[in-house]
């Protein structure tokens, strides 16, 4: 069988068949991409009669008169379509019939081309080329229907003449140049291929290919907004528009730009495909809009409108500005802020496409559908979903989504598929492993960024709101924010580690704001991160370790040991934004609880009273046993899980007051815990000791709350290092290998 005819074909009924609708030139609307210096050389090769390559048509088997699908759509289907050749065929007939064509940027534009019929030259019209009179400046005036050849000839040599003398034999010459550039458009014929109406996809992009040689390949997205140019180009035009529009911001006026995508028609097509046919194979997706059976291969016009039409309700959905932009704010209710953010546009066009399924076909309420989309948008961003082998990993989520009983199973589905993605060992074993790396593209990272907008995190050393500082939503933002090396580059290099992979990780950054990275610069942790951790209150250290997923004293740890403690912890951290996304984070605990409360409750593993600091109530002398006393305490609860301790109240709950312990004033008291603190536990724990003065029953009483400690706290008794922990209500001592086994299990070491 042929799968080909060649034809001789003269540009002017080229021209002709595409005025008559007969070659299916897409709309001059869409970008045109030829720079004019190359028009100017497609003329310029017509005139010296060498050839300008192949035209490949492609028989679309539409009867006579039939009209394109669309209510809009008055055109008549065209007998060829398109398939090599746009450009030039879109050059000659812009350039032949004066008309305008859009740019990349959206812009119309006239392409003027010049000539020089005395040289026989071209040129891209321009200034120069207007005052010039050896130029006509725009060709086009040739083919005007009411052009004379004899005129314009005769008023060029008029013009020229009265800048300089032309000869009888220039004369000639020009007449001769202008009467055969005039005369193109029936002398020169392009060769074209139109492949049969049988011809399937795959055949035609293989001879597209073989053509072309290295050039573009076609993909299926190709054919298909071929397929729409011919059936129903308002469609194609639709997309277009849309896929334009999203990449200006708006002056007011509805629409689709956003701070997420500038999709390209080809994605939004997917999101109307998988709509409206429920797929994501667009191979597939090519021969149901052709209306082909699958066991004869004999297009059925029918079947074809019945799956345009389903296209038609699909588009309509998709290209709806209230669905774009809500479920657009499902990708910032799941903490993602723009597209910096993102690694994966795929993500967000399958995760559009289940919106508009829940919604359009199980009818489900627009908050329930974001909820549930923000979940599995962030699932999928997290996981790289559609990363690798895309439309089969859709075409699957596709058929576990299909043929579901209502709107709560789906959503139920949804969650489904959330759940056993992100089991406990991906959180515990596979999401640390993903972060081990430099990728600063990396899905993971995004999300982790994502996790700390979520979690409202401050940066690091900082009171202001990272979320503030990336959103490009809020109007005047600049960005400030800095990833930072924990581990300086030029420290880790000084320490022999070279490679930019490991220096690099992922693990090795922090997000602070630019004016403390510069003031940072190269120091090591150790010379930096003291002062700027002693600066942080109380309340907010654990938070913002939390957040920024930092050991206690990571400074000092080895690099390995904190990169692997740290991958760890940014996994928790991902994971709690989950949780809170998904509304199943623990209930907020109550963070101050009053010395009324405290005292009620009666001693505890975690509360216990002294009478006094320093003073010997049965001597009236101050004794420093008694000062060990207090002292054991803290330390047990610094190697346990925390505490509080309470001086001023008998072991009964009785407030004794602090008046007995003799400190001229509040002040001077707590100044003398953080020494006895910092010389006899060490200055690495007076930031997780908390004392702070209440009063309760007409007297003041000192409240000293113990955060678990960083490592192993030992007491300094004397000549002895004591080691002790909180046990029941009561403060035990530990010796020899009990210390190290505890020590193991509390701290993940051996003591030493």
């Amino acid at each position: 069988m042929t799968i080909f005819t060649t034809t001789s074909y003269p540009v002017g009924a080229l021209i002709a068949d595409i005025d008559l609708g007969k070659v299916g030139l897409p709309d001059l609307q869409r970008p045109f991409v030829w720079k004019n210096v190359k028009v100017r050389n497609l003329f310029d090769s017509l005139y010296k009669g060498y050839p300008a390559g192949f035209l490949l048509f492609w028989d679309t088997g539409a009867e006579g008169g039939l009209r394109g699908i669309g209510t809009k759509n008055t055109k008549a289907v065209p007998k060829l379509a398109i398939v090599d050749g746009q450009q030039r065929l879109t050059s000659l007939y812009a350039v032949v019939k004066g008309e305008e064509v859009t740019r990349a940027n959206f812009k119309k534009e006239r392409i003027r081309i010049a000539f020089n019929p005395l040289t026989e030259r071209f040129a891209v019209w321009d200034a120069a080329i207007v005052k010039d009179k050896s130029y006509i400046p725009d060709i086009s005036e040739l083919w005007r229907p009411e052009a004379n050849v004899f005129s314009i000839a005769s008023d060029f040599l008029e013009h020229l003449s009265s800048v300089r003398e032309v000869s009888d034999g220039d004369k000639k010459k020009i007449q001769n140049a202008i009467g055969k550039l005039h005369g193109l458009t029936n002398q020169y014929s392009f060769t074209a291929l139109t492949l049969s109406a049988t011809v399937d996809g795959a055949t035609v992009a293989d001879v597209f290919v073989r053509i072309n040689g290295e050039g573009k390949q076609l993909n299926q997205s190709d054919f298909i907004m071929t397929l729409m140019s011919v059936h129903w180009d308002e469609g194609r035009t639709e997309l277009e528009a849309f896929a334009n529009a999203a990449t200006k911001p708006h002056d007011g006026q509805a629409s689709p730009f956003n701070h997420f995508i500038k999709p390209a028609p080809d994605q939004m097509l997917r999101a109307t495909i998988g709509l409206a046919l429920k797929r994501a194979r667009l191979e597939n997706v090519y021969n149901a809009l052709r209306g082909r059976d699958a066991k004869t291969g004999i297009d059925n016009p029918e079947k074809r409108d019945e799956q345009f039409q389903k296209m038609q309700s699909g588009q309509a959905a998709a290209l709806n500005l209230a669905n774009w932009h809500h479920f657009l704010s499902a990708l910032t209710l799941a903490g993602y802020r723009g597209e910096k953010m993102i690694s994966s546009e795929t993500a967000i066009i399958y995760s559009y496409v289940l919106y508009l399924v829940g919604m359009v076909d199980y009818g489900i309420d627009k908050k329930s559908m974001r909820q549930a989309i923000a979940e599995f948008f962030f699932m999928a961003a997290l996981t790289g979903r559609y990363t690798n082998s895309p439309e089969t990993r859709f075409e699957s989520d596709l058929a576990l989504l299909r043929d579901l009983p209502d709107g709560a199973a789906y959503l139920a589905k949804l969650r489904e598929i959330c759940s056993t993605t992100l089991t406990p060992d991906y959180w515990s074993i596979t999401l640390p492993s993903q972060l081990a790396t430099s990728a600063s593209q990396s899905p993971s990272l995004f999300a982790y960024n994502a996790s700390l907008i979520k979690l409202d995190a401050d940066a690091l050393y900082s009171p202001v709101k990272i979320a503030s500082l990336v959103d490009p939503a809020i109007k005047g933002t600049k960005v400030a924010l800095e990833r930072h090396h924990l581990f300086p580059r030029a420290y880790l290099e000084g320490q022999g580690i070279q490679e930019l992979k490991k220096i690099n990780q992922i693990a090795n950054f922090a997000s602070i704001e630019w004016p403390e990275n510069i003031s940072i610069g190269k120091q090591p942790p150790s010379a930096y991160v003291p002062p700027l951790d002693a600066a942080l209150s109380a309340e907010n250290r654990t938070q913002l370790y939390f957040w920024h997923a930092l050991p206690h004293l990571w400074w000092t740890l080895p690099y390995e040991d904190f990169l692997v403690q740290r991958r760890e912890r940014i996994a928790r951290v991902i994971e709690a934004a989950w949780k809170l996304l998904t509304g199943n984070a623990p209930s907020a605990e109550k963070t101050e609880i009053s010395v009324a409360e405290l005292i009620n409750s009666g001693e505890t593993d975690a509360v216990e009273f002294k009478s006094t600091l320093r003073v010997n109530l049965h001597t009236s002398q101050q004794d420093d046993k008694i000062q060990v006393s207090s002292l054991k305490t803290i330390a047990g609860f610094l190697n346990a899980k925390g505490g509080t301790l309470l001086i001023g109240v008998a072991d009964d709950g009785e407030v004794l007051g602090l008046e007995a312990d003799g400190f001229p004033d509040e002040d001077k008291m707590a100044l003398h815990l953080v020494n006895l603190i910092t010389s006899r536990l060490g200055d690495v724990f007076r930031p997780y000791v908390h004392p702070r003065f209440e009063e309760q029953d007409g007297v003041r009483v000192l409240l000293v709350r113990c955060e678990p400690g960083p490592r192993e706290a030992f007491l300094k008794d004397g000549p002895f290092q004591r080691f002790f922990v909180r046990g029941g209500n009561a403060t035990a001592e530990l010796q020899g290998s009990a210390i190290t086994e505890y020590v193991k299990q509390r701290f993940g070491k051996v003591s030493g």
